[in-house]
């Protein structure tokens, strides 16, 4: 069977879910996949989206393990096309995640591998189970990390750790992934989903727009920003509806009610 994205809308806590499923081959992603998730993730950006948090995770107990390495003969020994598989299908779908405005969770059980990890990578929020793995080892299939992707994937992996994971092609347990500030917090297996799910209810709670300027903020940052023109642009949630209710709450000791 081949593998599919699936997306459940928002529940009534506000939460939608991406779901990898490819439970035959480990959540591998095929390239109808990794288009599917940048479907998925451009439709949870846009305006008319009612979400206010988004969970990855994968299907049956493992999160990705990489691509669909079958598909691979396909494209891979052909310049152009393989160009265009990296440059044109697997970087957009990991930038849609990078720049979906809601907070992103990932749910991570099993194996978090290659394009697993990259995708993990993109997430604002990863929490583990224990017994998770993580790695790029793709030098055994006998080819790089492409330019794109190990960008993105070196805005949580530290370079060194990059270059270990990359050169070794070794895989990282969960305790190391933590101590080494890859993943937020490592959970018991049997912990991770309902860590996930209390996680994002908290967030769910929250101001939206605050989650939006945030995660505008930290993508400047990593930047190199932000410019003057950004810093004075920031300042134009002043007179915003949140802004005014979220202060008002507080004054008025009660729970915030920021409207969907």
């Amino acid at each position: 069977m081949s593998g599919r994205i699936l997306v459940s809308g928002a529940d009534a806590h506000g939460v939608a879910r991406v779901c990898i499923s490819h439970p035959a081959k480990l959540n591998a992603l095929s390239v109808a996949m990794w288009l599917e998730l940048r479907q998925a993730f451009e439709a949870l950006s846009a305006p008319s989206c009612v979400a206010r948090v988004v969970i990855v995770q994968g299907d049956g107990g493992t999160f990705a393990a990489g691509g669909d390495i079958e598909e691979f003969p396909q494209f891979r020994f052909d310049e152009e096309r393989l160009r265009h598989f990296h440059e044109d299908v697997v970087a957009p779908a990991l930038q849609a995640v990078l720049d979906c405005p809601l907070p992103v969770i990932a749910q991570i059980e099993g194996a978090c591998v290659g394009g697993g990890l990259e995708i993990a990578a993109c997430c604002d929020i990863r929490i583990a189970g224990a017994s998770s793995r993580f790695g790029v080892p793709i030098a055994k299939l006998g080819f790089p990390l492409a330019p794109l992707e190990a960008q993105m994937v070196s805005r949580v992996l530290p370079l060194p750790l990059l270059r270990e994971l990359l050169l070794e092609a070794r895989l990282m347990e969960a305790a190391e992934a933590l101590a080494r500030g890859v993943v937020s917090r490592v959970m018991p297996d049997d912990q991770v989903a309902q860590e996930a799910a209390r996680s994002a209810q908290r967030m769910a709670l929250l101001s939206p727009q605050a989650a939006r300027l945030n995660k505008v903020t930290l993508r400047q940052l990593a930047a190199g920003g932000p410019t003057p023109e950004q810093r004075r642009a920031h300042y134009a949630y002043a007179d915003s509806a949140e802004h005014r209710e979220g202060l008002a709450a507080f004054l008025e000791k009660r729970p915030a009610r920021f409207a969907p």
